[in-house]
């Protein structure tokens, strides 16, 4: 992995120095200097540069450049990783992380790298881990308070490194977030070429000690017997992916109806979920980080409900641009789409546009973007609203052909999953049991939402 963690001034000063193996010398910091800082005089095209078998992937933060050497065939994305992770370590620190940061507290910086890397590989990087025990006073900061060894240590080797054991709220509360966004190429006709959706789940927690959590998504799930699962950075039984993961949809938002699959493809949970649990139950077990965190993040391509649909009619002729343009919601009508955008492009050779719309919203034309935009604040859902316009042609010996270009929509609906994605409970344990509060938001939003004219 790592030989080295160099950090650097504006100017090339070395202010930390720390080697972990015996295949580099002190002296490397200055081939560095040397060949990127003093050369590119500011501008760096690549993050990694290569001298000699040494390779050196830097990051430039304000006015300090950290730079992670090695000699090995390394995962470059793994270092990267780990240099924004300790940048981000240090601003929890000191506040910010610059010349004057680092200068004032070296010895913490030391301390720091001598915690989060044994020989050269990254271990914890925990910033809730690392304050119970790295008790060096920074400059900024007050003074972090000792617990007693064995807690410390109990912290620090124990499975649940992303959450200390002593936090207390006063109102225990868990705020859940489905958020979709909507992949679409649809044809002039109307016939879908291809229809995805890109999802996650967010949760806020603001739990008191150490609660466990258990998450239901729809009725019933089925894991497809070619599917598999991975560690992720908690280990083989937790965190990781899996696939074809299947639901049953009913409800609010779901698909065509009760008994049909929702297949979800390419999922990866977050550390703190219990792979183990899940491969046998279906179930969605762990113990939640404190604050926001990102649970699980899927995609499916299967049975996609479409919030809108578009149908256009584009009459070109030598002098003239007929549109018709027809726009029609299909979820609930009890829910409505905001902040909704329809653009629709223009010849380059336009002159004049004469737009008419026949329901909710305003549509301008932008000559200086080729397009017009239909805006709408609100659009109820099983709902139909259309754009009829005239673009008047400049007068050309030899027209330039139009290329045409996509129709695109951005919008955003509040209680509505594209993939019939819903959580049917969360329940939260702990020794104190205590009462807690749980509240579920879908929204449904744009991607790349196109439709060919």
């Amino acid at each position: 992995m790592l030989s080295a963690v160099f950090i650097y001034s504006q100017k090339g000063e070395v202010l930390i120095s720390r080697l972990y193996r015996h295949d580099v010398k002190r002296s490397i910091a200055d081939v560095f200097r040397v060949h990127v800082i003093s050369s590119a005089a500011g501008s760096v095209r690549s993050p990694v540069t290569t001298v000699g078998g040494t390779s050196f992937f830097h990051v430039r933060y304000d006015n300090v450049w950290l730079c992670g050497v090695t000699r090995s065939n390394t995962n470059g994305a793994l270092v990267f990783e780990f240099l924004y992770r300790f940048l981000g370590l240090g601003v929890s620190y000191f506040g910010r992380f610059d010349e004057d940061a680092i200068k004032s507290n070296f010895a913490l910086v030391y301390e720091l790298l001598d915690e989060v890397l044994d020989f050269g590989y990254p271990q914890n990087i925990e910033v809730d881990t690392l304050k119970l025990y790295v008790t060096t006073e920074s400059v900024r900061s007050k003074s972090v308070v000792a617990e007693p060894p064995q807690s410390v240590t109990m912290q620090a080797t124990g499975a649940t490194t992303w959450r200390r054991n002593d936090i207390v709220y006063k109102k225990n509360e868990a705020f859940v977030d489905v958020i979709e966004s909507v992949n679409l190429i649809l044809s002039a006709k109307g016939t879908v070429l291809r229809a995805d959706v890109q999802g996650q789940i967010v949760m806020r927690s603001f739990l008191s000690g150490m609660p466990e959590c258990r998450f239901g998504l729809n009725d019933k799930l089925v894991l497809d017997s070619g599917s598999g699962g991975g560690g992720g950075s908690g280990g083989g039984d937790r965190g990781g992916r899996g696939r074809a993961l299947g639901t049953r949809a009913g409800g609010m938002g779901g698909s065509s109806g009760d008994g049909e699959s929702v297949e979800i493809a390419d999922c990866q949970f977050h550390q703190c979920v219990r792979l183990g649990k899940f491969n046998t139950d279906r179930s969605i077990s762990f113990i939640p980080p404190d604050g926001e965190f990102e649970l699980m993040r899927y995609r499916t391509t299967e049975s996609v409900n479409l919030p809108f649909k578009v149908l256009p009619v584009v009459r070109e002729q030598r002098t003239v641009v007929e549109y018709e343009v027809l726009v029609k919601s299909n979820f609930s009508a009890k829910l409505a789409a905001t902040n909704m955008a329809v653009s629709i492009p223009t010849p380059p050779s336009a002159t004049k546009c004469h737009i008419k719309v026949t329901g909710p919203g305003k549509a301008k034309y932008h000559p200086e973007e080729n397009r017009i935009v239909w805006r709408i604040s609100r659009f109820q859902g099983l709902q139909e609203a259309s754009l009829t316009a005239v673009v008047d042609l400049a007068s050309m010996s030899k027209p330039v052909p139009w290329s045409r270009p996509p129709i695109g929509l951005d919008f955003q609906v509040l209680m509505f999953t594209a993939s019939g994605l819903l959580v049917r409970f969360l329940k939260v344990f702990e020794k104190a049991n205590y009462q807690s509060v749980k509240w579920v938001r879908y929204m449904t939003k744009a991607g790349s939402y196109e439709i060919r004219i």
